[in-house]
């Protein structure tokens, strides 16, 4: 279990996540995927940093409701702002 576990963070998406997520057919299940899962443990759900660089741990990816999400976390405000949405097929 992660650190962040009894922390809720508010989930935002930068422009280009947010024109795919516009797209895709099932955008409110995605979104509510995000919050029952990264939204409660952004650094669980099977999550991995994208970077080897310790100093990189909050930019990290994972995959959630059908997608791979690109983001990264903010403790400080309890934020975890998508960059990047690449839904499978």
């Amino acid at each position: 279990m992660s650190r962040h576990r009894s922390r809720s963070y508010r989930i935002t998406y930068a422009p280009p996540a947010d024109d795919t997520l516009a797209k895709m057919d099932d955008a409110d299940a995605f979104r509510a995927a995000m919050v029952r899962t990264l939204g409660r443990d952004p650094y669980g759900h099977g999550s991995t940093p994208v970077s080897t660089d310790t100093a990189e741990r909050d930019r990290r990816e994972a995959t959630v409701g059908g997608a791979i999400v690109l983001y990264y976390v903010s403790g400080s405000v309890l934020t975890v702002t998508v960059v990047r949405l690449v839904p499978f097929g």
